[in-house]
């Protein structure tokens, strides 16, 4: 793994600065304020926190009419730009995939003389813990089990049958495949490239750099980064406040009904003390930086789903699952473009697409900033379509087998066996549904152990990117903050996701989720046309004469490697110790 470097895009010499980065004076923060151990951005830190500190107090003080604004407003947005929604998401998706498979995906990210930060196990690791761990935790059986039940329009099929839990699975792929990943996917590569390729801010509003040019250091950039904010708290305090929830339920369900040793109340005062504990551990975790905190509980991570999800394999249903997985790759694949365009208005009235796939979408985009950004601050040194492809097709299949391996065993319970991980949900709710589905396999206790375990650590992975992330937000762009700053916003999210889950329950998580989306979403149809703004100015340098005699003149040096893809574009640029060992 190549040494990390905290001032990456930011001016750095070399090749890419001469020729590639804007003509322009301003530099990453260099209108901060620093005081109190902070380094902030004099307009976005103190508007965001403002904000927040009046949507909090109005969520406390209105109490019970603030849970019936959240499902008043959830209901509004979903059934009157559903529609929108759904076309943004397969927009994007065509979007990125021609960025990979065009003339623009040769291009490395950081520039020629880029070289990789973290290895490819990390960087798969860090992405897919950042974007996926809590929600596939807490959706992984109760989804399958409730479109097994309640079997979207779509697909027609009779409820609680074999075409229903095939269609229960297609459906839950649709929400966790392809689909999610491409919104990362285009906001990561975004962001990645306008900092790393063109030398600006690693915030939000570096992707208008070709619409707005200087202006970006504007009121125009601040709104889009306060949006940003806005969307990216929200966001993940969705996943805080389920994955938590599902934290109190596992302890619960685990200690009192499967080890008989003591029932942990399952209330909003539980939860919040739940957060608070956990949250600790992610200021410790982001205190100690990407290196030292966040990349390590990544891995962790990774290493207690692959131990979590081998354990389900072979005490569990092996052949069910694995014919689980194949066929219901089948029936996605075969129906993923019909899928991606249903609204439901002519089937069920819209209500499914509006309750799961409407939300969803809108939890990827309000999410996206979060996880684009933290992509981006990792992917440097990859082509545009290594980077696609890493980020689109490898977390989405893993994905697949993730929900097939848990909804299948659900689903094969609910079949074949006693029936009792579906009548548990159907009693208690999705907050227990993977550990009723353990329940019914030998060494319940100690999966549901794991389970719990793995959801703590999702947690505290979640947060601790988060803080990073928005540290990069309010900061002006800069790459390394001052630790009391990154200890500050770990605490706010965790603030902010406890009072939500208390003024309003999972509803008001939910409608955060989807109402700060809206507007991002259409930021970030803007964005698929400044992305590209972006690549082409970059591929015409690649292609011009001044780009070509530079890299003759390099060539021309001794210990020097100068490397050239299919029409002779120069892909890599190595020197010193790394062009001799590339001989």
């Amino acid at each position: 793994m190549a040494k990390s470097d905290d001032t990456t895009g930011e001016m750095s010499e070399g090749l890419q600065v001469e020729l590639f980065h804007p003509e322009s004076d301003r530099e990453p923060g260099d209108t901060n304020i620093q005081a109190l151990g902070f380094d902030i951005h004099p307009v976005v830190f103190p508007v965001a926190l403002v904000l927040i500190g009046l949507f909090i107090a109005v969520t406390i003080l209105l109490g019970d009419q603030a849970a019936a604004a959240y499902t008043f407003l959830f209901n509004f947005i979903g059934e009157n730009f559903g529609w929108f929604y759904l076309l943004s998401v397969n927009i994007f998706i065509v979007v990125l995939l021609f960025f990979a498979f065009s003339k623009y995906g040769k291009i490395k990210i950081g520039g020629v003389e880029a070289e990789k930060e973290f290895s490819d196990f990390s960087w798969m690791a860090m992405l897919f813990s950042a974007g996926m761990g809590i929600g596939l935790m807490f959706f992984s059986v109760s989804e399958p089990l409730y479109y097994f039940q309640n079997v979207p329009g779509f697909f027609g099929a009779e409820a609680e049958t074999g075409a229903a839990a095939s269609a229960a699975m297609a459906q839950t792929f649709f929400h966790w495949g392809f689909h999610p990943w491409a919104v990362y996917g285009l906001v990561g590569l975004g962001l990645a490239f306008f900092s790393f390729n063109r030398g600006l801010p690693l915030t939000f509003r570096s992707i208008f750099w070709p619409l707005l040019g200087d202006r970006i250091y504007g009121w125009p950039g601040h709104v889009i980064d306060l949006v940003t904010v806005f969307a990216t708290l929200f966001g993940l305090a969705t996943s805080l406040g389920l994955g938590v929830s599902q934290v109190n339920q596992g302890l619960s369900y685990v200690g009192g009904d499967l080890l008989g040793l003591v029932s942990v109340p399952t209330n909003p005062l539980v939860q919040t003390l739940l957060i608070a504990g956990i949250t600790g551990i992610a200021t410790l975790s982001v205190a100690a930086g990407l290196d030292g905190g966040v990349k390590r509980l990544s891995t962790i991570n990774l290493y207690l789903m692959f131990a979590l999800l081998g354990f389900l394999m072979i005490v569990g249903p092996t052949v069910f699952i694995l014919g689980t997985w194949v066929e219901g790759l089948g029936v996605y694949f075969n129906n993923i473009l019909a899928l991606g365009f249903f609204r439901g208005t002519l089937a069920d009235g819209g209500s499914t697409v509006t309750a799961w796939t409407v939300f969803y979408w809108g939890w990827w985009i309000a999410w996206s900033p979060f996880v684009g950004m933290f992509i981006a601050r990792i992917s440097k040194g990859r082509t545009i379509r290594q980077f696609v492809m890493g980020v689109l097709v490898l977390p989405a299949m893993f994905s697949t087998i993730w929900l097939s391996a848990f909804g299948g065993s659900a689903l094969f319970n609910s079949l074949q066996g006693n029936g009792a991980a579906l009548a548990t949900y159907n009693e208690l709710g999705q907050t227990v549904a993977m550990f009723a589905m353990l329940e019914q396999f030998p060494l319940g206790a100690i999966s549901g152990i794991l389970a719990t375990l793995l959801v703590i650590t999702f947690f505290v992975t979640s947060s601790d990117s988060g803080s990073l992330v928005i540290d990069h937000l309010t900061s002006g762009g800069k790459h390394d903050v001052p630790r009391a700053q990154r200890i500050f916003w770990a605490v706010t999210e965790g603030a902010v996701a406890a009072i939500l889950l208390y003024g309003g329950g999972l509803t008001a998580l939910q409608t955060a989720a989807i109402t700060t989306g809206l507007p991002f979403a259409v930021i970030l149809c803007l964005m698929c046309y400044t992305v590209y703004l972006g690549l082409s100015n970059e591929y015409e340098i690649l292609e011009s004469e001044e780009f070509a005699e530079t890299i003759q003149e390099l060539s021309d040096r001794e210990n020097v490697d100068v490397v050239t893809a299919g029409n002779e574009m120069v892909t890599d640029v190595r020197e010193g110790d790394d062009a001799a060992s590339s001989d």
